[in-house]
């Protein structure tokens, strides 16, 4: 039966589910239609048979919050949602806005600054062995080192940052799907360092196949020029073609590596992603609250196209705003 995924342990028994095979974590309001990327990721790994209950905005001051459905079997994906969400919160004037067009009622204050961080922090910590793999906009542009125009410094990668086990950018079905058969195949996250338009935590690079090394993190920090470097480098390994893996290091025995990018989805691929059963509009425990406003601009609208470069942002179909 056609049906929103589950959001209560009440839904899961429903469905005569004892416990899902992940937890998808995301910083805006459950809306299952497939211009919303975690609904997209979520319906995908669905019809590949796995069973993905959703946690949309918990508390990130009380880590139960995130244990609404205890252990997943397989591990929790984690996404700010469709927005940055610093962008969602501030001006380019830096400026908190007064509206969130991705929450109930358009309420303002519903996820935490550098959501993805904030989440992925809150699951470690309640759930210290369980895989974290994160995707969307705020980890994909966070992927190595980067200039954060809010704290106006360099940044590390947030693999780093957050604690997460591994992250999907770029357009990200195929690479999470991959990723899902193989931690359900018995792999441990940590050997999973082959999934294409992925990027891992190492210790050794020997194993990497003909690496690019970037300029370490402290060589950043000492020379913009190097940041540059860096920066250009990875621009012009984009293509999933002539791609090669990138190495940055951080300090000894310490290093984030950067896969290529995963290819684009086939005509036939890619149909079959937007026939999946979505529901079209946000789950109606938020009716009461005033619905969902970022549901007004795509509820009756057609796919008609869709950007399928990496380098253009994030890996589960982001939408921005500013102003």
């Amino acid at each position: 039966m056609k049906d929103f995924l589950p959001v209560t342990i009440e839904d899961m028994k429903k469905r005569g589910w004892d416990e899902p095979d992940f937890v998808y974590v995301i910083g805006d309001a459950y809306v299952d239609h497939s211009s919303f990327g975690p609904a997209v990721i979520s319906r995908v790994l669905e019809s590949r048979g796995f069973k993905v209950a959703i946690i949309s905005q918990p508390d990130w001051h009380d880590e139960e919050s995130i244990a609404l459905f205890g252990r997943p079997r397989l591990g929790f994906l984690v996404s700010a949602g469709n927005m940055d969400s610093m962008v969602n919160h501030y001006t380019v004037n830096k400026r908190k806005r007064h509206d969130d067009a991705y929450t109930p009622g358009g309420k303002a204050g519903k996820r935490p600054d550098y959501a993805t961080i904030v989440y992925c922090n809150l699951i470690k910590r309640k759930f210290k062995d369980v895989p974290v793999i994160i995707g969307g906009i705020e980890a994909s542009l966070r992927r190595l080192a980067h200039y954060d125009y809010w704290s106006d410094k360099l940044r590390k990668s947030i693999l780093l940052d957050s604690g997460a086990d591994l992250l999907l950018y770029g357009m990200g079905e195929l690479s999470v799907v991959e990723t899902a058969e193989a931690l359900d195949s018995g792999l441990k996250i940590e050997d999973i360092t082959f999934i294409k338009g992925s990027v891992y935590k190492a210790r050794e690079i020997d194993a990497v196949p003909d690496p690019i090394l970037l300029p370490d993190f402290d060589e950043l920090l000492k020379d913009k020029l190097n940041y540059a470097r860096s920066f250009y480098t990875q621009y012009i390994n984009t293509d999933f073609v002539t791609a090669k893996p990138l190495v940055e290091k951080y300090g000894e025995h310490r290093y984030v590596v950067q896969n290529p990018p995963q290819r684009p989805l086939t005509m036939q691929e890619m149909d079959d992603v937007y026939d999946l059963p979505y529901m079209n509009t946000y789950h109606p425990s938020y009716e009461a609250l005033g619905g969902v406003p970022a549901i007004k601009e795509v509820k009756f609208s057609l796919t008609s196209n869709r950007d399928a470069s990496e380098a253009a942002v994030s890996a589960l179909l982001p939408s921005t705003r500013e102003g």
